[in-house]
């Protein structure tokens, strides 16, 4: 029976930019840009994932099964952080007011795709189905309930949720106590 994640043979002969120890990676997540992908310690990736573009990953970070990261622009997630199952994470986006035309496979002086880096900072977690759009910082610390939409800068040890992601609660820092 072939075991569902890579062996660490499979995952040195890919080609990441970098590859760190104690790596699980499914054998049907998928990675475009392979080049740009940064993968620390203790980083699981389950099934279904799709990795694409400029991505950094700290250690001990769990992506979930069916997530998606676009990170044309730049995506990171810091240590202890993690991402529930379908999270779609987007560094760029294109036009849609229809003053251009949207899509890959057109020619790009007819489009226009904007962005900005997303930072996900230590000991963050988006629950199931988040989507968080270009150029925002989640800050040290926070959790996103499922199904929230991230539009903005989120605020260090707090508890957001809703479409968009608003504060609900702060948030306990108690998790620190195990790292020391």
């Amino acid at each position: 029976m072939q075991n569902s994640f890579l062996s660490s043979e499979e995952l040195n002969s890919i080609g990441f930019k970098r590859i760190g120890q104690g790596v699980f990676i499914s054998r049907f997540a998928r990675f475009y840009g392979i080049e740009n992908i940064e993968i620390g310690n203790n980083v699981r990736i389950d099934d279904f994932c799709i990795l694409s573009g400029a991505i950094k990953l700290g250690d001990y970070i769990h992506i979930s099964a069916y997530t998606a990261l676009y990170g044309r622009y730049g995506i990171e997630l810091q240590d202890y952080s993690g991402l529930s199952p379908r999270c779609s994470i987007f560094s760029a986006t294109d036009d849609f007011t229809g003053n251009n035309l949207v899509g890959p496979m057109i020619n790009a002086k007819f489009t226009n795709v904007t962005g900005g880096k997303v930072l996900i900072e230590k000991y963050c977690q988006l629950g199931a189905n988040c989507v968080v759009l270009p150029g925002v910082t989640i800050h040290e610390g926070v959790t996103v309930g499922a199904m929230s939409l991230v539009i903005q800068n989120l605020n260090g040890w707090k508890i957001y949720k809703g479409i968009p992601a608003v504060f609900y609660k702060d948030r306990s820092k108690k998790m620190l106590d195990y790292l020391k």
